[in-house]
């Protein structure tokens, strides 16, 4: 069964909306921890829209599994990272006027900074993982950079309507995990997923761990973050 990390960004969301305290990241990833969750996944954002510093230096000291951190590629954020040092580092790309991250990164176009960034980073014991398509050029040169995973962008399966394009979607994740594998890389995936349309792709052989975080949080809203963790620990095992 592949792992699961649980994304509280959103809970900061709701807690930004009003510019108070409350609800807490941090209680909920305690909470997520305790219903069985294998990781804990934030992105500190540049703008700071909901994860905020506190935010990650408390998480550091109270992540019982393992703390995620996702992060653009920019000196700031890999400066934070050498000084909090996360048990993983997630790169993506990261636009101001996104609602969410779109897409993966380019990582043949960013390959010199890349190579530097992620070996400073493994020299400091982090290990280093690049959000990308389903793409063999981007698998192959996310490689050729020093990255340890990659997580799949799962985004495009996720937003098919039709049955023939998310069969057609799948035959790429496939062939996307079988292409990391290869060449010894871990494999996470995550984007979009949710209670419906996570079995397919849990189904799939060679991935390490799902990184899911607004389907999770939305269900918490309704019934409890614990509960909604068991929920989908239990898709994943169904699969």
């Amino acid at each position: 069964m592949a792992k699961l990390g649980v994304n509280v960004d959103h809970i900061a969301t709701l807690r930004e909306a009003r510019g108070i305290d409350e609800p807490d990241p941090v209680a909920a990833a305690m909470l997520a921890e305790l219903a069985g969750a294998h990781g804990i996944t934030v992105h500190l954002r540049e703008d700071r829209r909901h994860i905020q510093d506190r935010d990650v230096k408390i998480l550091r000291k109270t992540v019982k599994t393992r703390l995620n951190l996702e992060m653009a590629l920019t000196e700031e954020m890999v400066a934070i990272a050498m000084k909090l040092l996360p048990d993983s580092v997630t790169l993506v790309p990261e636009g101001r006027h996104e609602l969410t991250t779109e897409g993966g990164l380019d990582v043949s176009m960013l390959r010199q900074t890349l190579k530097q960034k992620i070996s400073l980073m493994q020299q400091a014991g982090i290990v280093v993982s690049l959000f990308i398509e389903p793409d063999i050029e981007q698998i192959k040169a996310s490689h050729r950079v020093g990255a340890d995973y990659i997580e799949i962008h799962t985004g495009t399966y996720c937003e098919m309507k039709l049955e023939k394009d998310r069969l057609e979607q799948l035959r790429r994740l496939e062939l996307a995990i079988s292409a990391a594998r290869k060449l010894g890389m871990g494999v996470n995936a995550g984007h979009g997923l949710n209670y419906r349309n996570i079995g397919p792709v849990a189904a799939l052989r060679g991935i390490d761990e799902f990184n899911i975080g607004h389907s999770i949080v939305g269900r918490a809203v309704l019934v409890g973050m614990e509960r909604a963790v068991r929920e989908m620990l239990e898709l994943l095992k169904g699969s």
